[in-house]
């Protein structure tokens, strides 16, 4: 099946959706999404996913439902969302408002070879956010594209689901902290404040 070439650098694409982030909780799918996310800059409101395969856009949900008045956006992999697909279901059920849904494609499964994805053979993720019942969904394959999608990821009601797609050029690594706990309790207490347990006693 033929199909657009992806020509957008991953990269520039996430440094310039998270330029406008405000105060918007940020949930990165494992593997480069990871790297693009912290490249962009860490954040204390940025959840990164190592070794989660597949339950970044559940998590993204669950944070949008918790959290109405926050936007949330979900910054993942092709490979990543097509083991967790069913997510796309549930979420266009639970119609959360400030949820956006965006997936770095490069057709391949960058953390385990390069091997081909599903999308490289046509697959239209997109197509299939948009059936599941997504208020709006499209692939970008352009700047141009991408620039009139920006700000509905920061600003329009979602949910919203969008594919880029990207090149397979290889980036430096950008890893930030990796212990889990580290990374929840950093990111619960940047969002709700921190905890008793970790307030000294007065």
């Amino acid at each position: 099946m033929k199909h657009n070439l992806p020509s957008l650098d991953r990269r520039r694409v996430a440094a310039d959706i998270l330029r406008q982030r405000g105060n918007a909780l940020v949930v990165a799918g494992l593997g480069a999404p990871v790297w693009d996310t912290a490249a962009a800059g860490d954040h204390a409101l940025n959840f990164y996913t190592w070794g989660g395969m597949g339950g970044a856009a559940m998590i993204g949900l669950g944070l949008a439902l918790a959290q109405p008045a926050r936007r949330v956006l979900v910054i993942t992999g092709d490979g990543e969302l097509l083991m967790g697909l069913g997510s796309l279901a549930t979420i266009a059920v639970q119609r959360p408002r400030n949820l956006a849904v965006i997936v770095m494609d490069n057709e391949r499964y960058g953390e385990t070879g390069m091997q081909d994805t599903h999308t490289r053979f046509g697959v239209d993720l997109a197509g299939i956010a948009k059936a599941a019942g997504f208020r709006a969904a499209g692939t970008v394959y352009s700047a141009a594209e991408l620039k009139s999608w920006i700000p509905r990821f920061h600003r329009h009601a979602g949910p919203l689901f969008c594919d880029i797609k990207v090149t397979t050029q290889a980036a430096p690594m950008v890893l930030p902290m990796r212990e889990g706990p580290v990374l929840k309790n950093r990111f619960r207490e940047a969002l709700l404040g921190p905890s008793e347990a970790s307030v000294p006693n007065s």
